[in-house]
């Protein structure tokens, strides 16, 4: 199963990475908004996987490694000193489970501010960006976790994942929901 979670993180990473999210929606092109976008996408995944069975939650188990092994390399990569690798892959985990929370209310949530809210606090941190943008997260979010509960298990299982498309610029406030 390791493999399968690798194939599978491998494609909602190189989701997270498009350049749209950051040149068109204005996601911080930083290691903290790069990490969040990965967390919005990882999201979606792990909801999607949750509660189907033992071979999803090994699946889910398996991507969540392949994550957290990936985000350890990259820090690696950046120069961080092996004691403080271990202190930021607890950061980066408390805050994915934060997020996890997070979004799951604010997506089963009957108010309709409370996701674009998160987005804003969470996508965006300490950068202020236009209504149409967070929307456009949100909506993208709305989509992705509707693209992901219709994936089939043995396309999650080879890492294939239908992305919806995401929407940038004046039609950024209409993606689809």
């Amino acid at each position: 199963m390791r493999e399968e979670g690798r194939r599978l993180y491998d494609a909602l990473a190189g989701q997270a990475r498009l350049p749209v999210f950051y040149a068109g929606l204005g996601v911080p092109d930083s290691i903290d908004g790069r990490f969040e976008m990965l967390c919005v996408h990882a999201h979606a995944v792990f909801h999607r996987l949750r509660g189907r069975g033992a071979q999803a939650e090994q699946l889910a188990q398996a991507t969540y490694d392949a994550m957290f092994a990936g985000l350890d390399g990259a820090l690696r990569e950046m120069g961080v000193a092996d004691l403080g690798v271990g202190r930021r892959i607890k950061i980066m985990t408390e805050a994915l489970n934060g997020r996890i929370q997070a979004y799951d209310a604010a997506l089963t949530s009957a108010d309709a501010d409370e996701l674009p809210a998160a987005v804003r606090r969470n996508v965006y941190g300490t950068v202020t960006p236009g209504a149409a943008q967070v929307a456009a997260i949100a909506n993208y979010q709305r989509a992705l976790r509707a693209a992901l509960t219709a994936a089939g298990e043995s396309d999650l299982l080879a890492g294939r994942v239908a992305f919806p498309p995401v929407k940038a610029g004046p039609e950024a406030s209409h993606a689809a929901s």
